[in-house]
């Protein structure tokens, strides 16, 4: 029964990519950057809301059940507004439904992200894991081959190999990776008693949601809309970078000067507003390098990238703390948090120069367009010289 809940949570994944579909449907250009900010960093901010409202429910022996009558409320609440808030219209979508390229898909990202989050357990080398990675490449690879054939496929492949939406989805992937490795390596660190593990505040679950985690989640929600406005008026691509750079300085301090409760708090605070900032430019990056009838499947396929990136650092993250796990103390080793607050680093700085090389083309780009119109009006000027009719150019 609970894993036939989770599937059917699954579900909840279409609900990002709706959203940024009815806000650049509905809302005008001038307000659509903000807009998308907001919805999209509260994934994030949602997160860590999540967290806390799970260590204040289950603190203490409390019922596991109890976070899933939050999340029923939440999400009842939810289809009430809807059903309400949301405007009536008529479909103007033509063609039809992908369902073989659905499933296709379905099964190659299963057959990648099964063995990703079993590895520790089944072990790295063993035929299951190199089975289920070799099989996902020939599946996801046949998956194109089928796009590429069909009359109305769920993802056009040009799209994907587009490099105006290949920026947001390696950054999504990277920024994915960077969220889970900041929250799990601040929770098990924290929580380490130091009399006995040689680190950590002896915090408990509740203590560490709400002490190191919360902040981050404040200051998300405070960010967001003010993050949507520096798309607006600077872009996206500034905007991604300076989020990664802040997520860059939160993992190096985590990694290196974790050894004071502010300093983890701090940390905390600047690794999750990076992932914060991120998540509020992605969508807009998607937007603007896709027609408005595939903005849903643009912003699909982000959240995949973001979903995948998220199962890669937590499987990273976890690996790690349990390779170096110390029988005498019953407890990770204190530099395994290293080593995961430095993965995260690197990711986050991937999430850089994805940006700088973006940033970079585009003015290129920028510069040619310059260059060839500059061309286009002296080729004019000059027929406009040699012109039999005085005055036409």
């Amino acid at each position: 029964m609970l894993l036939l809940g989770r599937i059917l949570q699954g579900a909840s994944y279409g609900l990002f990519p709706l959203s940024i579909s009815v806000l650049r449907r509905e809302l005008p250009e001038a307000r659509l950057s903000v807009a998308m900010s907001v919805v999209s960093s509260t994934l994030a901010v949602g997160g860590v809301a999540g967290l806390v409202a799970t260590g204040l429910l289950v603190g203490d022996g409390g019922d596991y059940r109890r976070p899933f009558w939050l999340g029923l409320g939440v999400t009842l609440l939810s289809l009430g507004l809807a059903c309400r808030v949301l405007p009536h219209r008529r479909s103007s979508g033509s063609g039809g439904v992908d369902w073989w390229g659905a499933l296709v898909l379905g099964a190659g990202l299963v057959l990648l992200l099964l063995p990703v989050s079993q590895g520790n357990a089944w072990g790295w080398g063993s035929p299951a894991v190199v089975g289920c990675l070799a099989g996902s490449v020939l599946v996801l690879a046949g998956w194109v081959l089928l796009e590429r054939r069909t009359a109305h496929p769920l993802v056009r492949p040009g799209m994907l190999a587009d490099r105006r939406t290949v920026v947001p989805n390696i950054a999504g992937l990277m920024t994915g990776i960077a969220l889970f490795a900041s929250f799990l390596a601040v929770l098990q660190y924290v929580q380490a008693p130091p009399e006995i593990a040689g680190y950590g505040f002896d915090a408990s679950l509740l203590g560490a949601s709400v002490i190191y985690l919360l902040p981050g989640g404040v200051a998300g929600i405070v960010v967001a809309p003010v993050a949507g406005r520096v798309v607006n008026r600077l872009g996206a691509l500034p905007t991604l970078l300076t989020g990664a750079a802040s997520g860059v300085t939160g993992f190096l301090l985590l990694a290196f000067l974790r050894g004071e409760p502010w300093v983890v708090v701090v940390a905390g605070l600047l690794t999750q507003l990076s992932v914060t900032v991120a998540y509020a430019a992605l969508p807009t990056l998607v937007v603007q390098a896709v027609d408005e009838g595939e903005t849903g499947v643009a912003n699909a396929v982000n959240s995949i990238a973001r979903s995948v990136g998220q199962a890669l650092g937590s499987t990273v993250a976890v690996t790690l703390i349990a390779a170096s796990f110390d029988p005498s103390t019953g407890f990770p080793r204190d530099g395994a948090f290293t080593g995961v607050a430095l993965i995260g680093a690197l990711a986050t700085l991937a999430v850089m120069v994805v940006a700088v090389l973006a940033l970079l083309a585009d003015r290129r780009g920028e510069r040619r367009g310059a260059d060839a119109l500059a061309g286009v009006e002296q080729a004019t000027a000059r027929a406009g010289e040699w012109s039999p009719v005085s005055g036409i150019r």
